[in-house]
């Protein structure tokens, strides 16, 4: 990635890019073209050889298939081996993209993700005027598979970042583990590893037809069996080869491993590629025990549950009453003309362009609760939003050029008040500008928060004008 390439902004291609080649599973040669797409697209396929040129979303409730690769399917429409250019994408910081194809499988081309990062650095990555909502993992989630003896987790972290752990019982590989500790590392670390299976695999596969687009090149093969004169001559045949051989090291062919952990760098690639499935950027740290599609994709459903049901949450402020505050209450009287015992809010914590959010300790000690429900006192709801009114005033002069401004405010919206808010509670009074402010008119979402439960909330429009 770019040094200067922004996480918290989303991206599309800069133009159209194009690549051939064979599906593994299928041996159709396929065209793919990535196509850039608007904000919020996110990734979908198209398979523009069907009537209607239907679109798949790269979704994990879509998921019909694991056993080679992952299968999207939506009615009459499937495509496969999704994960490899899905890996590349989210490797490449791509959050928008339509995927053309004419045929029900992705390119193998190498067995990596090498390919497609090398297509999308040559048409170039372009950053786009909307910000990345980024979903943090604020708690443990785990998936377990007895059976297959795996075990998935996604910690809490400031960033996303994954370690894999692979363990076949088998000599040749042994234990692995591989780690991707930021993603502007993945088209070094892990995009160039390929795919791997063992010989017996492979064996199953070309009893049953399975394998019609393998080369010798797109697949490390591990041999775990001592193999006859009679079996290399058939892989031979198979792969198209005067002669295949196995190496010291257990790997069948002329292949260089470009890793001595290759398998567990290609088994964490496959795991980027599936969880890109959730349909939400993440942050987190996965740690993947065994990982394989199926587990992978269960995995991503269950995170995917956990954002749909938190998601109200993600935009929640969070108050750290240790930190110092953008704005005190002495610099707050400086631009407000609110004074006692009509100012309601105490200081500013977060400011930008575009947001701001306050905070108002509610004390027993309130004028209003003297006469507003005397024995169980409850803040007005139009207090609360007349906190928020006075919180975006700050963001709307902070907006503005030199002088000294009054905000009139004209219009309240879709105002709805859900929890009572009581002594003892602190407010955190959220504000975001809906559109850029135009001719003095500002129009803003309010939130009232009481730790992470929306209290209130309201649409608010209002007029600045520049004081005599």
């Amino acid at each position: 990635m770019d040094k200067n390439f922004n996480p918290d902004k989303q991206h599309t291609l800069a133009s159209a890019v194009s690549i051939s080649g064979t599906g593994l599973h299928s041996g159709i040669n396929v065209d793919m073209t990535l196509k850039p797409a608007n904000p919020g697209f996110g990734y979908q396929f198209q398979r523009i050889d069907l009537p209607g040129m239907p679109i798949i979303k790269a979704d994990c409730d879509l998921v019909t298939d694991t056993s080679r690769g992952t299968t999207l399917v939506k009615g009459d429409a499937k495509v496969s081996t999704v994960e490899h250019i899905l890996a590349a994408l989210v490797g490449m910081g791509i959050d928008n993209c339509l995927i053309e194809v004419n045929g029900p499988e992705i390119p193998i081309i190498d067995g990596s993700s090498e390919p497609f990062v090398e297509i999308i650095e040559e048409t170039g990555v372009l950053e786009q005027d909307a910000a990345k909502a980024w979903y943090t993992i604020d708690t443990n989630i785990s998936y377990f598979d007895d059976v297959k003896k795996v075990e998935m987790t996604a910690l809490p972290s400031i960033n996303y970042h994954i370690t894999t752990l692979i363990d076949f019982n088998s000599p040749v590989l042994g234990t692995q583990h591989a780690s991707l500790k930021a993603m502007k590392d993945f088209k070094a670390e892990i995009a160039p590893c390929r795919t791997f299976c063992f010989l017996h695999e492979l064996e199953m596969l070309l009893d049953n037809n399975l394998v019609k687009g393998g080369d010798i090149n797109n697949a490390i093969v591990v041999v775990d069996k001592p193999v006859t004169d009679e079996e290399m001559s058939r892989l031979a045949k198979a792969f198209g080869r005067q002669k295949v051989e196995v190496k010291s090291e257990g790997y069948l062919n002329n292949l260089e491993l470009r890793f001595a952990n290759e398998p567990a760098r290609h088994k964490l690639l496959d795991v980027v590629g599936d969880l890109a499935l959730i349909g939400y950027p993440i942050k987190a740290h996965i740690i993947a025990n065994r990982p394989g599609h199926s587990s992978n994709v269960e995995f991503a459903k269950k995170i995917k549950q956990y954002i749909k049901k938190n998601k109200h949450t993600r935009d929640i402020p969070i108050y750290d009453p240790n930190r110092e505050p953008v704005y005190t209450q002495q610099q707050i009287e400086k631009t407000l003309p609110h004074r006692f015992p009509f100012i309601l809010v105490d200081k500013i914590i977060e400011l930008t362009d575009t947001q701001i959010v306050g905070i108002k300790n509610v004390t027993f000690n309130e004028y209003f609760f003297q006469g507003h429900f005397p024995g169980n006192p409850v803040m007005p709801g139009v207090l609360q939003v007349e906190a928020l009114a006075q919180t975006g005033g700050l963001l709307c002069i902070n907006a503005m050029p030199d002088g000294q401004y009054d905000t009139y405010f004209l219009k309240i919206d879709n105002c709805k008040f859900k929890q009572k808010v009581v002594p003892g509670d602190t407010l955190i009074l959220k504000m975001e500008l809906i559109e850029p402010i135009r001719r003095g008119i500002c129009v803003m979402k309010g939130s009232v928060y009481v730790g992470n439960k929306l209290c209130t909330e309201a649409d608010l429009t209002a007029q600045l004008v520049k004081r005599n």
